[in-house]
């Protein structure tokens, strides 16, 4: 497993943690984002912007079970994503992404930031608003990233058409000059072209590092690369980390086309 963050800290003539920042960025580190975390120095970014795994095969709902829910083909996301199915005791995965975002809040500046998104859901009749993942950590905003289309098989409620983006701050952050216009709720139509089965669209991610004067950018749960080609677009350095060699490839591969 290539694991860039370890080598270098394995190796004990290294002693500058500037110096083991900047041997990664703008790189794709394949390897489990709460281990690889754990390894990199406090206070060493400016921003994170993730989404990570929903934990969607865990869901009561009936569209997921039988494969009518997607609306890449063939319903990629009832099969999980690579080297992760999707499917988690539910206390085991809210723990396991509130240690993430323990590790992603050490990891930012006093004037950084968390922009955190998840999707809110109805699970036995009750809505699951994420409060047990980001109960206790600074929210100072949500986000509401309304999207086009999709599908409900529940006769219970009515038909799902947005995501939540918790910005969780850091005490001395701030906007960029002139995003405080932008309102709260953001429409992007979802990117549809991608072999990923969720991926971000990248007019959002531009969107909220364009609207920080972040130069460093973390995305722990990286997929097919959006918050890369993002950053990139912007004149900014990343740092990606992706459990799943196929979509580091699938990443490398994409960020190289947009430089073409």
């Amino acid at each position: 497993m290539q694991n860039l963050i370890s080598e270098k800290q394995d190796d004990s003539s290294v002693k500058n943690t500037a110096d083991v920042l900047s041997s990664f960025h703008d790189k794709f580190i394949c390897g489990d984002a709460l281990d690889v975390m754990r390894k990199m120095p406090d206070s060493c970014l400016d921003l994170v912007v993730t989404s990570p795994p929903y934990n969607l095969k865990n869901s009561t709902g009936h569209g997921m079970k039988d494969g009518r829910g997607g609306k890449w083909a063939n319903a990629a996301l009832v099969n999980g994503y690579t080297d992760h199915n999707d499917n988690m005791p539910h206390d085991e995965y809210a723990k396991w992404q509130r240690d993430c975002l323990t590790e992603m809040f050490r990891l930012i500046k006093d004037n950084g930031a968390i922009f955190y998104n998840h999707k809110w859901r109805v699970q036995a009749g009750l809505l699951q608003d994420r409060q047990d993942i980001v109960a206790g950590f600074p929210v100072r905003q949500i986000i509401i990233w309304r999207r086009k289309g999709g599908f409900n098989f529940n006769k219970g409620y009515f038909l799902p058409t947005y995501e939540v983006i918790y910005m969780i701050c850091k005490k001395d952050f701030v906007l960029a000059k002139g995003a405080n216009s932008h309102g709260d709720i953001w429409e992007f139509t979802q990117e549809m072209k991608n072999e990923h089965p969720a991926p971000f669209p990248v007019a959002l991610i531009e969107r909220i590092i364009s609207s920080t004067d972040a130069q460093i950018i973390l995305d722990p749960f990286m997929g097919s690369g959006t918050t890369a080609v993002a950053a990139k677009k912007l004149n900014r350095n990343f740092v990606g980390i992706e459990l799943s060699s196929e979509y580091v490839e699938l990443s490398k591969k994409r960020l190289d086309s947009e430089k073409d």
